[in-house]
């Protein structure tokens, strides 16, 4: 399978500051990645980077083979932030917010026809939103607001979807329906699935790989067994992950930190 997405050797740097140093890796087609690491780690600078949001001071970053920025057609690329932008005095329903991630794949100029609007429902329905489909977004609790946003990525069936943080503030019913939608998205669609989160619970056993960065560099990546053989949960970790970090480093010693330098993808 070919590489959706890839880094190579890229650093980035906030004046004087290092950030990212030397970090490359990889998510194939159809692959489930889990991306995470401690507060000030890197991940979310990261990110930008790899989504053409930033330009990387050194190396290469490629989204289906081209530099972000020249990803066409955008719909391919699915990306939910950890706290989306609504417009406080919008008065779109939810079917409204999850239609408009259809508009990229079919175009703002063509009506939806009967399979645009299955995938809508589908969507909602995927995060438990199918009875407020009607409802306005901007009356929604805060984790409701996130599943309709989730559901709108789903809704344009992308072929890389990268999500920040997803389930933070979700109950544990959302995360089990959030963890089934993702499944479905990988078997049906083929997609692959970047996700960035301190809460890999729901999502664990669906994992191929895992990515831990650390001080801006790739301190980990592999199977989630070999993480598991090291005594190492995927379970929570929204407070304590760096002593989760701490005990990985501890149980890789010098395994771990060469993985870290050399930046494996």
């Amino acid at each position: 399978m070919g590489a959706v997405l890839e880094a190579r050797d890229v650093s980035f740097s906030y004046g004087p500051h290092p950030v990212l140093s030397g970090v490359s890796l990889s998510v194939k087609a159809g692959e489930f990645v889990a991306l995470v690491g401690p507060n000030g780690s890197g991940k979310s600078t990261l990110l930008r980077v790899l989504l053409g949001l930033a330009a990387p001071s050194a190396g290469v970053v490629e989204l289906f083979g081209v530099a972000p920025g020249d990803l066409k057609p955008r719909w391919r690329l699915g990306y939910v932030p950890q706290r989306p932008a609504l417009a406080g005095d919008l008065p779109a329903t939810v079917e409204e917010v999850v239609a408009a991630g259809r508009l990229a794949r079919r175009g703002w100029w063509r009506r939806f026809t009967a399979e645009d609007r299955e995938q809508i429902g589908h969507a909602m329905a995927s995060v438990g939103l199918g009875e407020l489909r009607g409802s306005q977004v901007r009356r929604l609790s805060g984790g409701q607001q996130q599943r309709a946003f989730i559901a709108k990525a789903f809704a344009g069936q992308p072929e890389l979807l990268v999500l920040d943080e997803p389930v933070a503030g979700v109950d544990a019913d959302s995360q089990a329906r959030f963890r089934d939608a993702l499944v479905h998205l990988r078997q049906d669609h083929g997609a692959a699935v970047l996700l960035v989160s301190h809460e890999l619970g729901a999502v664990a056993d669906d994992l191929d790989r895992v990515i831990v960065l650390r001080h801006g560099k790739v301190f980990f990546d592999g199977a989630p067994a070999d993480l598991a053989a090291a005594g190492v949960s995927l379970g929570v970790h929204a407070e304590d992950l760096p002593l989760w970090l701490e005990d990985l480093e501890r149980a890789g010693g010098e395994d771990g930190r060469r993985a870290g330098d050399e930046g494996r993808g």
